[in-house]
């Protein structure tokens, strides 16, 4: 890449956050004073303590890398926060013109559309800019074309832009708002999945970033643990402070991840309604929580030597590492039932297309109403969601309000997006829209939707594998530091003359071994932690499953310490 073209690079950027300043809603002077002021009096302190403070280069050079980054952080964050409100849009845009195809098929005026998608607050900053438009053709009695250009100059998403641009000068030419709705669906679905694809490779990119940090981290954390034996410095404050730039790493890139991939959930998760699958996943929570607060006090008695504790459960026989992984076990319980739900969920949304698209020619060829349409369809086989399709005809047939028959079958589902398209399809035929249409549209957005998925499951299952293989690499770093400081700590030297003095070049007197044992396994359940949280993000799944990945990092953390404690172990009895 030549020199013009970083520059060019570089001004573009330059531009870009000067334009995030100019569309803040905080003051530009304001914020400056607010905050990039502080954070620069941050930075210039840290530069400050990591030349007064006499420790190891190491950690002295983690506090002004530490103040670089929040000054950094303050300075792109209005880029950062415009970025956000791109990806939101980008996120929810398929289904938001979905949504305004659906109802202009309908028998409601063009500004109606408009007004019903502004009282949807599902979409996020797509429904501000519904309201926004609204209002200018309320409130300042601009036409809607004229209101669609004003904001098309606005918004940060180019698809929106786009999409406001295209429309205005439809409407304003005299076509009908659901022909170029029809016409444009290829495009929208189009431009959707070179955004979900997009961020699925950025996806890829922040593995590599993130697989470069960890390993950083963790060659610091084992120098932290060594070299204060030969520094005379005391290695719990070091290995404090490795730990801290540790936590930040991870949470860092956890974040980055949820900023990074689709809004596209899975789960459909609403209060008011207990479903049967409910009541199996909040009863298995709580009897997770409960079998783990009785195995931490039982494993607490046995410690301290609480008959009858002491003798059911000895403690003493139990290596250290597995202290930790030992109370996780229970909540492989939630574990499985969360497991099991999702998959359900994923074989429903891959039924639901087939129904849909049934339902609607149905409809329309026997104009007849949607429960004895149901009458026949229930007979079929759609695999996983046959149950909910025989239910909802149960409920059409007892004369249940229809609304509310067609959002128990939502909740009984437990899908999003069926919900999202089941509440389309009802909204349109209750307006007077063609079932037949409206079933073939909604059926071929979620069959690219459901592909879109299975890409998404296909990088997850390759960050899974990576996390897993982090995990043990980092126990292993860990605990062979450790295992080395203990070494080089215990040697007993009995020096014949006063030449030597070993005693000046090992340092072991400020070494808390169980301290430092300590801290090293809470390294391993945090990164458990924000790993197992990191993929449910990455897959778009329920963070109730995320107690099976986090119970088996768990077990990976601590098998691997124990089996590295042995294996030195034994490797020094074998050279005795």
């Amino acid at each position: 890449m030549g020199v013009a073209e970083r520059s060019a690079q570089l001004t573009d950027l330059v531009g870009s956050i000067l334009d995030a300043y100019d569309r803040m809603e905080m003051d530009a002077k304001t914020y400056v004073l607010a905050v990039l002021l502080p954070t620069t009096v941050l930075f210039l302190g840290s530069i400050v303590l990591a030349l007064v403070w006499q420790t190891i280069l190491l950690v002295r050079l983690l506090f002004p890398l530490l103040g670089a980054v929040l000054l950094g952080a303050g300075v792109a964050y209005p880029k950062l926060a415009m970025d956000q409100r791109r990806i939101e849009m980008e996120n929810r845009f398929h289904l938001l013109v979905t949504h305004m195809t659906v109802l202009s098929t309908t028998n409601i005026d063009r500004m109606e559309v408009f007004r019903k998608l502004s009282k949807e607050e599902e979409y996020g900053e797509l429904t501000v800019e519904m309201r926004r438009i609204v209002q200018l053709v309320d409130t300042w009695n601009q036409s809607l074309d004229d209101a669609l250009r004003r904001r098309a100059k606005e918004v940060p998403s180019d698809s929106l832009t786009d999409l406001f641009d295209r429309l205005a000068y439809t409407l304003g030419a005299g076509q009908e708002m659901s022909d170029f709705l029809f016409e444009e669906q290829g495009v929208m679905i189009e431009n959707y999945k070179t955004i979900y694809q997009q961020s699925l490779e950025n996806l890829d990119v922040m593995k590599d970033l993130y697989l470069s940090m960890v390993l950083s981290m963790t060659f610091a954390l084992v120098f932290a643990v060594v070299l204060p034996i030969l520094t005379a410095t005391n290695p719990t404050w070091t290995v404090a402070a490795v730990i801290a730039m540790f936590v930040f790493v991870q949470v860092g890139f956890f974040l980055v991840i949820r900023a990074l991939v689709p809004h596209d959930p899975l789960w459909y998760i609403e209060e008011g309604y207990r479903t049967r699958s409910k009541q199996k996943l909040v009863g298995s929570s709580v009897l997770a929580v409960v079998l783990f607060l009785l195995i931490v006090l039982v494993m607490t008695a046995s410690s301290f030597g609480v008959a009858p504790f002491d003798s059911l459960v000895p403690m003493a026989s139990i290596p250290t590492p597995l202290y930790l992984a030992i109370p996780t076990l229970p909540f492989l319980i939630p574990a499985i039932v969360f497991r099991r739900q999702e998959k359900a969920i994923i074989e429903r949304d891959e039924e639901f297309p087939s129904f849909i698209r049934a339902l609607g020619a149905s409809e329309s060829a026997k104009q007849s109403t949607t429960s004895t349409v149901l009458k026949t369809l229930r007979k079929k086989d759609f695999g996983a969601l046959t149950p909910n399709v025989d239910d909802l005809y149960r409920r059409l047939n007892m004369r249940i309000n229809t609304e509310r028959a067609w959002r128990y079958f939502a909740e009984d589902t437990n899908s999003y997006i069926i919900q999202k398209f089941s509440e389309m399809y009802l909204i349109g035929r209750s307006m007077g829209g063609n079932p037949k249409m409206l079933g073939e549209l909604i059926s071929e957005n979620m069959n690219e939707l459901c592909q879109l998925r299975e890409q998404r499951r296909q990088v997850t299952v390759t960050l899974i594998g990576l996390l897993y293989g982090i995990s043990a690499a980092s126990a292993f770093a860990f605990f062979t530091g450790l295992e080395i400081a203990i070494i080089m700590a215990g040697f007993d030297l009995e020096m014949g003359t006063a030449q030597f003095d070993f005693g000046q070049l090992l340092h072991t007197e400020m070494y808390n071994v169980p301290l430092l044992r300590y801290l090293l396994l809470l390294v391993i359940l945090f990164n458990a932690v924000m790993s197992a949280l990191t993929i449910r993000v990455a897959d778009g799944g329920h963070y109730g499953n995320a107690f099976l990945h986090f119970v088996a990092l768990v077990w990976v953390g601590c098998m691997t310490a124990f089996a590295t404690e042995s294996l030195i172990s034994m490797l020094l009895d074998i050279d005795l």
